[in-house]
């Protein structure tokens, strides 16, 4: 069974950064697809970033280019989200998942599983 363990999130004030990392317990890591997810109260579930398994590919939603980096630590077994500039609409649950493809996606039902989440609060 592969387990996702997120941690970084908190509280920071608009304008800030946070740096979010998922832990996977998942064997040959590097062959995997790694994404990024959020979830704000009352919303569906948003594509945030995904990274392929050798991190030489990424894929970003429009409102996250420039702001938000994927990044990916194979020999740590670890997929980082570097936040910056946050805003206030940043605000939600973020989950990391992994899919047995190579390849990321920024479809939630191509991802085969998922975290707990680690929350993000922006403040103004």
């Amino acid at each position: 069974q592969v387990q996702l363990v997120e941690s970084g999130g908190g509280l920071v004030q608009a304008g800030g950064s946070l740096r979010l990392s998922c832990a996977a317990s998942r064997r040959t890591f590097s062959s995997y697809g790694m994404g990024w997810f959020r979830q704000a109260p009352g919303k569906e579930r948003e594509f945030v970033a995904a990274i392929s398994g050798s991190g030489d590919t990424t894929y970003y939603a429009d409102s996250m280019k420039g702001r938000f980096t994927i990044s990916r630590d194979n020999a740590k077994n670890t997929v980082y989200l570097q936040m910056n500039s946050l805003r206030l609409e940043d605000t939600a649950v973020y989950y990391c998942a992994t899919r047995s493809s190579t390849w990321g996606s920024s479809s939630p039902s191509r991802y085969d599983y998922w975290g707990q989440g680690t929350q993000v609060t922006v403040s103004s």
